[in-house]
């Protein structure tokens, strides 16, 4: 079966080409879109703060508020940037003792637009059977 790129699951997804080319060093591009996420993520959400963690062990968390991680994922030259619900055992002790989901889904939906036109340089159009992504260059708008 094919793969791709790595993201959580129900995450919204800024699809890019990590800018390399043969005999690039990989790790420094992957280390300026890191901190390029960093940077303009917390400028355009403020309520996001830096933090460092895992999902599982492909999805990088860079950063978090009291709702969703903030993070990416490569794969062969293919970067996710994404926003997902948080997960985690201390955000669903807080959702017990003041419900957090419905806000959490709202503050997603509200930075939506906004999230995908800073960091998506392509749009997902689908899958073959046997997994492989298909991709497309988004507009310029």
């Amino acid at each position: 079966m094919g793969r791709s790129v790595s993201y959580p699951s129900g995450a919204l997804v800024a699809f890019r080409l990590l800018e390399t080319s043969e005999g690039d060093d990989h790790d420094w591009e992957y280390e300026c879109l890191v901190d390029r996420v960093r940077y303009d993520a917390t400028n355009a959400f403020p309520s996001l703060r830096e933090y460092g963690g895992w999902r599982g062990r492909e999805d990088r968390i860079l950063l978090r508020n009291a709702y969703a991680d903030c993070g990416v994922s490569t794969y062969c030259g293919l970067a996710a940037i994404w926003l997902a619900q948080r997960d985690d055992p201390a955000y669903w002790e807080a959702d017990y003792a003041s419900p957090r989901v419905a806000r959490a889904r709202h503050w997603l939906a509200q930075v939506e637009p906004r999230f995908i036109a800073m960091f998506g340089e392509l749009t997902l159009i689908g899958r073959f059977s046997n997994g492989e992504a298909v991709f497309e260059r988004r507009k310029a708008a």
